[in-house]
C-alpha cells in the first residue's frame, strides 16, 4: 500500500481519539463547567450530527479544492476547535467547539477515503480502506484509554490539549507526503456535483448504506455502554474498563486488516460467514456478562466481528458509488455516523428495562438481526460488481 495512506491514517487516528475519548471525560467536564452528565452528553451528540451533516457538505465545498490544501485545511481547523474548545469556560462554546471540530473530521474522511481511492488500483479500495480506518481502531486500542487516563490525571482540557498537539505531526504528514490536486483534478475531468448527488437515487447504493449504518448502529449501541457491564455485571474493578476498551480495539483492528483483504473481491462470504457470527455474540456476551473471562474474550471476538462486517459494507459503498468520484466517501462517512448516532440512542431505551444494563448488548443483536433479514435475500446484489444491473 502506498506511504500516503499511512499518513492518512494518522490524522484519522488522531481525530478518532477524540470522537471516541469523549465519554470518559464527561463527568469532570459537567463538573467543571458546572452543568449535569446529562447535559454534558449532548457534546457527544453534537459531534454526531456534525458528522453526518458534514460529510457531504464538506465533501461537496472541498471538490474543487486541491485534495492536499482541503485535507490539510480540516486538520488545522480541527486542532483549532480543540485549542478553543481547551481554554473555554461555557458549556456553549465547547458544544459549538465540537461541531466545528466534527463538520471538520467529517470533511477530512471524506475527501481521505475518496484521496485513498484514488492511490490504488480499482480492485485495492478494501485493503485502502482498511489502512485508513485502522487510524480509527489504533485510536480504540491506545489513544482513547490514554485520553481518558490523561483526563483523569491532569483533568479534561489536557485530553483535548493532547488532541490539538497530535494534529501538528499530522499535518506535517499531509503536506509532506499527499499528492497535491488529485481530487480537484477528478471533480473537473469527472461528472457533476448534481450528477454525483443523483446516484443516491439508485436502491442498490442506498440498501448497502443502509446495511452499513445498521451495522455500525449495533456495534456502537453495544460498545457505548461497555462500561457499566464491565464493573456492575461482571464485578470487575473500572481499570477494567481500560482493558475492555482495548480488547475491543484490538479485535476491530484484526477484523478490519483481515476484511481488508478478502471485500475487494470476496464480499460475499464475509457478509454470510461473519453476519452470523456476529448475530450469535451480541447474545452470547449478554449471557455471558457475569463470567470476566467469556466476557472479555467475546468482547474482542464482537470487536473483530463488528469491524470486519462494518467495513466491508463501507468498501460496498465506495464501489457503489464509483460514478460519484469526489462525493463516495462523503456517502460511506454518513452511513457510517448515521448507524454512530442512532445506535447508542436505541441502546439507552433499554437501560430502563428488566434487562438493564445487559440491554445495549440485546440491542445490538437485533439490530444485526434485522440487517441480515434484510441482507440475505439480496446477498448477490450486495456482492455485486457495480457493472450488475440489479435494482437498478
Amino acid at each position: 500500500m502506498p506511504v500516503p495512506l499511512y499518513l492518512l491514517a494518522v490524522a484519522v487516528f488522531a481525530m478518532g481519539t477524540s470522537e471516541f475519548m469523549l465519554a470518559g471525560l464527561l463527568p469532570d467536564i459537567a463538573s467543571d463547567l458546572d452543568v449535569t452528565v446529562g447535559t454534558a452528553g449532548m457534546l457527544t451528540s453534537a459531534f454526531a450530527i456534525g458528522m453526518i451533516v458534514g460529510a457531504p457538505l464538506m465533501a461537496g465545498l472541498a471538490r474543487n479544492w486541491p485534495g492536499r490544501s482541503s485535507l490539510l485545511g480540516f486538520v488545522l481547523v480541527f486542532l483549532a476547535a480543540h485549542v478553543v474548545g481547551a481554554v473555554t469556560f461555557s458549556f456553549t462554546v465547547l458544544v459549538m467547539t465540537r461541531v466545528v471540530a466534527a463538520l471538520a473530521y467529517a470533511g477530512f474522511l471524506a475527501v481521505a477515503l475518496t484521496t485513498a481511492t484514488m492511490l490504488v488500483p480499482p480492485d485495492k479500495k478494501g485493503r485502502a480502506l482498511a489502512v485508513l480506518l485502522s487510524g480509527t481502531t489504533v485510536a480504540t486500542v491506545a489513544g482513547v484509554p490514554g485520553g481518558s487516563v490523561l483526563g483523569t490525571l491532569l483533568g479534561w482540557r489536557a485530553a483535548f490539549w493532547a488532541i490539538a498537539a497530535l494534529c501538528l505531526p499530522a499535518a506535517v504528514s499531509i503536506v509532506k507526503g499527499i499528492p497535491a490536486c488529485r481530487v480537484q483534478e477528478v471533480a473537473a475531468d469527472g461528472p457533476g456535483l448534481r450528477s454525483e448527488l443523483a446516484q443516491l437515487k439508485r436502491p442498490r447504493l442506498l440498501l448497502i448504506m443502509l446495511l452499513g449504518a445498521m451495522v455500525n448502529a449495533a456495534t456502537f449501541a453495544g460498545f457505548t455502554f461497555l462500561a457499566p457491564v464491565v464493573t456492575d455485571t461482571a464485578g470487575l474493578g473500572e481499570l477494567w474498563i481500560s482493558v475492555a476498551l482495548v480488547l475491543f480495539g484490538a479485535g476491530s483492528f484484526a477484523g478490519i486488516t483481515v476484511a481488508g483483504r478478502l471485500s475487494d473481491q470476496h464480499p460475499g462470504p464475509v457478509i454470510a460467514v461473519g453476519g452470523p457470527l456476529l448475530l450469535i455474540g451480541w447474545p452470547a456476551l449478554a449471557v455471558l456478562a457475569d463470567k470476566p473471562v467469556a466476557l472479555l474474550a467475546l468482547v474482542f471476538v464482537q470487536g473483530a466481528l463488528s469491524f470486519a462486517l462494518g467495513s466491508t459494507l463501507i468498501t460496498r459503498v465506495l464501489y457503489e458509488a464509483a460514478e460519484a468520484p469526489t462525493m463516495a466517501g462523503s456517502y460511506a462517512t454518513a452511513a457510517l455516523n448515521v448507524g454512530a448516532a442512532v445506535g447508542p440512542l436505541i441502546a439507552a431505551t433499554t437501560l430502563s428495562t428488566a434487562a438493564g444494563n445487559l440491554g445495549p448488548l440485546w440491542a445490538s443483536g437485533l439490530l444485526v438481526l434485522v440487517s441480515l433479514l434484510v441482507a440475505f435475500p439480496l446477498l448477490g446484489v450486495i456482492a455485486a460488481g457495480h457493472s450488475s444491473e440489479l435494482l437498478q
